[in-house]
C-alpha cells in the first residue's frame, strides 16, 4: 500500500498517512468485500483514491500559484496500470534472494555496469553476472502474469 501511495504523492509522510487512511476505510467497508476474492486489487483501489484525495487536499492547502512554464514542472501521478505494475515488481523483488536483489538494485536502480557493481560489492564480475542472470530469470517467472494481463 505504501508503494501505491508514495508513487502518487512523492512524500514519505503523506504516503504513510494514505496507508493509514486506506486501512481505516477498508475496515469500515469490510462488509462490502466479497470473501472469496483477492483483497489486493480492492485495497489498491482504496489506496489510489485516498492518495488522490490527499494530493488534492495538499495542493489546496499549499495555496500554490499557477504553474509557470519557465520554472515549474507538473508532476502527474502515475496511471493505475503503472502503479499496479510497480507494486507487482516490488512484490517480486521481495521474493528473490537478497544477494540477487542487491545486484538488481545496483544495475537497474543505480545504473551501474556489472564491473562497477562488482567493485561496489567486492565481488568477482563473474559472480555479479551469474547472480544477475538468475535474478532476471526468477523475476521473469514471477512477473509473467503482467505480460499475460497486457496481452
Amino acid at each position: 500500500m505504501f508503494t501505491v501511495a508514495f508513487s502518487s504523492l512523492h512524500d514519505h509522510g503523506l504516503a504513510e498517512e494514505a496507508v493509514q487512511q486506506t486501512f481505516l476505510q477498508a475496515w469500515r467497508a469490510a462488509k462490502s468485500f466479497e470473501g472469496g476474492r483477492d483483497p489486493g486489487p480492492w485495497l489498491y483501489a482504496i489506496a489510489r483514491r485516498v492518495a488522490v484525495d490527499l494530493y488534492r487536499r495538499e495542493r489546496r492547502h499549499q495555496g500554490r500559484q499557477p504553474l509557470s512554464a519557465d520554472t515549474d514542472v507538473a508532476a502527474l501521478p502515475r496511471s493505475f496500470e503503472q502503479t499496479w505494475e510497480a507494486w507487482q515488481i516490488r512484490l517480486a523483488l521481495d521474493k528473490i534472494p537478497a544477494d540477487q536483489r542487491e545486484i538488481i538494485a545496483a544495475t537497474h536502480f543505480l545504473g551501474l555496469t556489472h564491473e562497477e557493481t562488482a567493485r561496489k560489492l567486492g565481488l568477482p564480475v563473474g559472480t555479479v553476472k551469474s547472480r544477475s542472470h538468475r535474478a532476471h530469470r526468477r523475476l521473469a517467472t514471477l512477473l509473467s502474469h503482467l505480460e499475460e494481463a497486457t496481452a
